[in-house]
């Protein structure tokens, strides 16, 4: 059988060795990180070694990071952000930022965003703010801003300090960690009821005894995406998307690539051609040995059309067109050219049935 390629790296990242080797070292270790003897100490060593790794990848102060169970559990802010007022939500916003959305008399307590949108890879610009401090909006002016930084850390730079937003969410699977883990971040001085009331743990913002080896994974993986920033490693990754954006535009001219002239992530492609539904080409290119998706791994398998492509005025066909292939540092470009020829060999069997 011929090896898969695995082009969904939007929805989540291989592991990466050393996410890996962290994980199962912090795994030997026995003690409770809330425990003062030296078990407890080494396991709280650990925690505060990724607290760290992660605060540098992100641009913020290692006390600012508040350890979740991932994005979905970090975005339980919003309301906390809100104090008495609603939340009001970008519409390129992932679902778990859309599950909060509010509306309401007046301006919106806190306003919610992606600095990436996952299934486009389209980057949205930060709102400006007035001489007041507040942030401009499309909802209006708000005095708290949090940004989804899920997409894009790891793969373009993001400074949490000079951002000036009041909080940001991350995700470890998306950038090489382990799934089931995540940060909040929460600027210095903004105070929330507890993401999870309890025992007090991080600081009493979310309580619960830390998922100890996910944190270290977490951690040892933004280390290693700070390092593959660093040395250039998402430039290649970009060319290669190029690369296989013209081939398959050669063998599609009627295809749209959905934000191709517009600032996007380094590494994904959002693609469609009218009438051939994009579940179908998922089927297909699985079959072949391709990983792609149809969308958000959050919305796929549900038979509905994208929100996001909603938003962003595409006709409801080419909506239900559109596949997104997603790819990273560890793509091999024989994979990428591989499934150009499988996409286009299946392409021109459509054609042939809608002849």
């Amino acid at each position: 059988m011929t090896a898969r390629a695995y082009l969904d790296w939007n929805a989540s990242a291989p592991l990466r060795p050393q996410a890996r080797e962290a994980m199962l070292a912090a795994l030997e270790v026995t003690g409770n990180p809330s425990s003062v003897h030296a078990e407890g100490r080494a396991a709280r060593a650990i925690v505060e070694r990724a607290r760290a790794q992660v605060a540098e990848l992100a641009g913020c102060a290692p006390a600012e990071v508040v350890f979740t169970s991932g994005a979905t559990e970090a975005a339980q802010v919003l309301p906390r952000l809100a104090r008495g007022g609603w939340v009001a939500v970008d519409p390129l916003a992932h679902e778990c930022l859309w599950a909060h959305r509010g509306g309401g008399d007046g301006a919106p307590g806190v306003y919610a965003m992606p600095l990436a949108e996952g299934e486009t890879g389209l980057l949205r610009g930060l709102p400006s703010r007035d001489e007041e401090g507040l942030w401009q909006t499309e909802a209006g002016s708000t005095p708290r801003l949090v940004v989804d930084a899920v997409q894009a850390v790891g793969r373009i730079p993001f400074d949490f300090a000079r951002s000036g937003a009041q909080a940001a969410i991350l995700s470890a699977h998306k950038l090489g960690g382990p799934r089931g883990v995540g940060a909040l971040i929460l600027r210095e001085g903004v105070d929330i009821d507890s993401l999870a009331p309890g025992g007090g743990q991080e600081l009493g913002r979310r309580s619960g005894t830390e998922n100890v080896a996910g944190i270290a994974g977490f951690g040892a993986a933004a280390a290693a995406a700070a390092a593959d920033m660093a040395a250039g490693l998402w430039e290649e990754v970009a060319a290669l998307r190029d690369e296989m954006e013209a081939a398959l535009m050669a063998a599609a001219p009627e295809a749209v690539i959905i934000g191709r002239d517009a600032p996007r992530l380094p590494n994904t492609t959002a693609i469609a051609v009218a009438g051939w539904k994009g579940e179908t080409q998922v089927m297909q290119m699985d079959l072949a040995g391709f990983a792609i998706s149809a969308g958000s791994a959050c919305s796929s398998g549900k038979v509905r059309e994208s929100r996001v492509l909603g938003a962003l005025g595409l006709a409801p066909e080419l909506a239900r067109s559109a596949i997104r292939i997603s790819i990273g540092p560890a793509t091999p470009r024989e994979a990428v050219m591989g499934f150009v020829a499988a996409w286009e060999r299946h392409l021109r069997k459509h054609r042939a049935r809608a002849a």
